[in-house]
């Protein structure tokens, strides 16, 4: 096993699988990722509402990378084990305008700082929120050729903004090109589940991981696994998870989609007869929308209690 490191600078502003890759590692590698918040840094913490209202959003949501993984070839499982997410000392968090689920009703820029100190994420407000950092942007390139929208998620990926995504958590991506072409960025050192406003706390940070291949392994779309964390919900602290993702641009197929995916995970990891898992899905699965405000694609996830996952 050996360690690589890339620098913000080494980033892409786009999804396209002619990119150079930055580096080359071999499955079981361990890389830092530097990476800029998902202004691009364009904002500063002393910046106030005017701000948004000048933002290139040419240059927002920058990815650090893409890392080419030896062997990896379309059909196998690139598994990002995080080890580690750490952030600055503070963030940001913004309405900017035509964007967020709430977009008609709030259309004047808006832009706040928090600070992060102690594993406390406190609003200008003086609210106080448990740090939870997270990866908001996170994949591997896609199949088809060309440019696409980082802020976009897809089924390779990319933007998904699921608030689980981080220390601790084991991603499985489906690799779609030759090395895969891992890359990540957009991190928040919190985000409720549907980062409903477009923003989370938007921060900069360094991502820590391990990356490996289970060859063959064909995933049609994003799963991973994940731990329970003290003052998120009120499961006990260590509790264990897995979630399978559906994503497009209609909310109720993603909805489908990850509830499908959901049954085949536990069918194939259990004893369980399909329509049993579907049935025990409907008692202990909790259905999120991880991401409703990237559009046209949305974010739904399927989470199982892990015990109940084989």
């Amino acid at each position: 096993m050996r360690s690589f490191h890339l620098a913000a600078e080494q980033r892409h502003l786009v999804w396209d699988n002619s990119i150079a890759p930055a580096v080359t590692v071999a499955p079981g590698d361990e890389i830092t990722l530097e990476l800029r918040d998902s202004s691009g840094d364009q904002l500063s913490r002393d910046d106030d509402d005017a701000a948004v209202a000048r933002l290139d959003m040419a240059e927002v949501n920058p990815c650090t990378g893409p890392v080419h993984v030896v062997g990896a070839a379309p059909g196998d499982e690139l598994v990002v084990t995080i080890f580690d997410i750490a952030v600055r000392d503070w963030a940001w968090t913004a309405n900017i305008p035509h964007f967020g689920l709430l977009a008609a009703d709030f259309p004047d820029p808006a832009l706040r700082i928090s600070t992060i100190r102690d594993g406390l994420v406190t609003l200008p407000s003086g609210v106080e929120i448990p740090a939870r950092p997270m990866i908001g942007t996170i994949g591997v390139a896609p199949g088809t050729p060309g440019p696409a929208p980082l802020l976009v998620p897809t089924t390779s990926g990319g933007n998904m903004d699921i608030a689980q995504v981080n220390a601790g958590t084991a991603l499985h991506l489906p690799v779609a090109v030759p090395g895969a072409l891992f890359s990540a960025g957009d991190a928040h050192s919190v985000q409720g589940d549907g980062e409903v406003c477009g923003t989370g706390a938007e921060t900069a940070a360094t991502l820590h991981v391990r990356l490996e291949l289970r060859t063959g392994a064909g995933t049609p779309s994003p799963w991973y696994e994940w731990e329970e964390h003290a003052g998120r919900r009120a499961a006990p602290d260590g509790a264990r998870w897995v979630a399978t993702t559906g994503i497009g641009p209609d909310l109720f197929a993603a909805a489908v989609e990850a509830t499908r995916r959901a049954v085949d995970l536990v069918a194939a990891r259990t004893t369980l007869a399909p329509i049993d898992a579907y049935l025990l899905l409907s008692l202990v699965g909790e259905l999120r929308a991880s991401e409703i405000v990237d559009a046209p694609n949305w974010v739904v996830s399927m989470h199982v209690p892990a015990r109940y996952v084989g």
